[in-house]
């Protein structure tokens, strides 16, 4: 399944904030310097769609706030689990 992605970088803490038409809204407290905010963004993701690491892919925008990710084995339509989000501090 292929989700699109706003990735806001140093943020005080990584969690996703809500909804800007069809996109995620996705604040990482890693800096967007080397793709480490890509990566908090991949194991962000990886963690609330209970799915590997390996399963996240970038698939277009690695150097733009605006992000395509594929997450393989999700049905269309899944949805991030919110108990997620109260772990995940970055």
């Amino acid at each position: 399944m292929r989700i699109g992605v706003r990735v806001i970088p140093n943020a005080p803490r990584t969690a996703i904030t809500g909804k800007r038409g069809d996109d995620i809204v996705l604040r990482v407290s890693a800096p967007a310097v080397d793709g480490r905010a890509n990566q908090a963004a991949i194991r962000h993701l990886a963690e609330v769609f209970k799915v590997p690491r390996s399963a996240v892919q970038l698939v277009s925008g690695e150097r733009s706030r605006q992000k395509t990710f594929e997450i393989a084995g999700l049905e269309a339509g899944a949805t991030p689990d919110p108990s997620s989000e109260d772990r995940n501090n970055g």
